[in-house]
């Protein structure tokens, strides 16, 4: 199953892959990297690189079945991953491993949809720009080249559901730190495990992932705490800076973002994991909230209370929260949640049906659009009023309750989870903010954190909310 020719040898042939490798010193790290990935011989160069980025002493001596990327922004990670996705697809026959009618599948899964179309245009330009290779294509589709192998080369946006099902010969995430989380508390390890069992029956299958790091949790975090400056562990840990990568990056561009925000720009640009950001509550606590309803229908003679996420209608959804209070107990009893893209008046409507439904006259809410919101939600006889306190004031009232338990969830899957992964970071000045991460949402968590708000017995008796009668 191993190929006749190196990875290195076809990064050398000018009929292969030597076009996008002209200039030695920019490439020189990824060689290095590229050789410990399919325990090549090493030059004392490429050994000292490899030492410095893994902090390893010995060189591996068996292809690595399993490795890990981490490297700063711009160093050229979705590249490397579309060569080896190339390489690997092109230069092995797996058939004998695959059962009658069975294709092997080099899966190439990306943070979303606009991150795989790039690595696309890369798998597509080696391919079809080489002769040779060209002359392997079967079938191209919009994400997908069929090889007259029995391989074929598809990239995917994150997610574990369309990811199972394959005889995986290869399987290559790009950012994997940054999987986007509102259906999943753990999209890493889900993908992870949906893929594994695919690699299962083809011997030497390669795993490798490559990202910025984020936070000091996830698998990437996981993988590199265990397997990182350890000699003769086969799973490769590789950690490097940008411009250690891929040098053309210029130094002034990463002391710019470093002036602007040392944390953030020590984990974009010098692949170190941060260590300002912690998770901000436990999933434990928030699923002892959780009761097993999807929604409460309105009693007579109850005080409902709302709060409202408008979304323009482009990429965040709009939700409404609607609730009540027990006692010292907020209820929970109804999310809408309307998820883009959608037509914000239609949107409007649509929270208009639900705040009658509870004969609420009233929702509080952001300052989103400036009037749009007031005068959208005017037309339909319901005051849209301005919350007080912005996002992160919102998330510090809810944390007491969830602790507490003196809030009642609804069994709603997004909105759990949404809640499950906010981040407290310190910015400048010391100050903590409570926030989604990167590539996720949270407009369930802040209309339910809106809810915290609204319901304070400072406002709880205020004449102008409604009661269902």
């Amino acid at each position: 199953m191993s190929a006749r020719v190196t990875i290195l040898d076809a990064v050398d042939d000018a009929n292969l892959f030597a076009p996008w490798f002209r200039e030695p010193a920019t490439w020189a790290a990824w060689r290095a990297f590229l050789a410990a990935l399919f325990a090549l011989k090493m030059s004392s160069g490429q050994l000292a690189i490899y030492q410095h980025c893994t902090g390893r002493s010995a060189p591996p001596t068996q292809p690595a079945t399993e490795a890990w990327l981490v490297c700063g922004r711009r160093a050229g990670k979705s590249f490397i991953l579309a060569l080896c996705a190339v390489f690997l697809g092109c230069f092995f026959d797996y058939r004998r491993h695959l059962a009658p009618g069975e294709r092997g599948t080099v899966l190439i899964i990306a943070t979303n949809s606009k991150q795989a179309r790039v690595i696309l245009r890369y798998i597509r330009a080696l391919l079809t720009h080489i002769p040779m290779l060209a002359k392997l294509i079967e079938r191209e589709t919009a994400d997908a080249f069929d090889l007259s192998n029995s391989v074929t080369i598809e990239v995917h946006p994150a997610s574990a559901k369309t990811t199972r099902g394959y005889a995986v010969v290869a399987a290559l995430l790009d950012e994997v730190a940054f999987f986007p989380t509102d259906d999943s508390a753990n999209p890493d390890y889900d993908i992870l495990d949906a893929i594994r069992p695919g690699m299962a029956t083809i011997p030497n299958a390669m795993l490798l992932c490559a990202s910025s790091p984020y936070a000091r949790r996830g698998a990437l975090w996981d993988a590199h705490r265990r397997h990182y400056g350890k000699d003769g562990d086969p799973v490769l840990v590789w950690r490097a800076p940008t411009r250690t990568m891929n040098p053309s990056v210029s130094q002034q561009v990463i002391d710019a973002a470093t002036e602007r925000d040392p944390a953030s720009a020590a984990a974009e640009w010098l692949a170190e994991f941060r260590s300002d950001i912690e998770g901000f509550v436990d999933r434990e606590a928030v699923e002892a909230c959780v009761d097993g309803v999807r929604e409460r229908a309105p009693v007579n003679g109850t005080r409902y209370f709302s709060f409202t996420d408008p979304s323009g209608g482009s990429s965040d959804s709009m939700v409404c929260a609607v609730g009540h209070l027990d006692s010292d107990v907020l209820v929970v009893d109804a999310l809408r949640e309307i998820r883009s893209p959608f037509d914000p008046e239609s949107a409007v409507e649509e929270i208009a049906q639900l705040l009658a439904l509870y004969r609420l006259k009233t929702t509080k809410g952001d300052r989103y659009s400036g009037q749009w919101c007031t005068q959208s939600f005017e037309k339909r006889s319901i005051r849209y009023e301005h919350a007080e306190q912005n996002k992160s004031q919102l998330y510090v009232e809810l944390l007491p309750r969830i602790n507490a338990k003196t809030i009642r969830l609804l069994d709603h899957p997004r909105a759990i989870n949404q809640i499950c992964m906010l981040e407290r970071r310190t910015v400048r000045g010391g100050r903590d903010s409570i926030d989604h991460p990167p590539n996720t949402h949270d407009d369930l968590a802040n209309a339910i954190a809106g809810l915290c708000g609204c319901t304070r017995r400072k406002y709880a008796y205020d004449d102008t909310m409604s009661w269902v009668s």
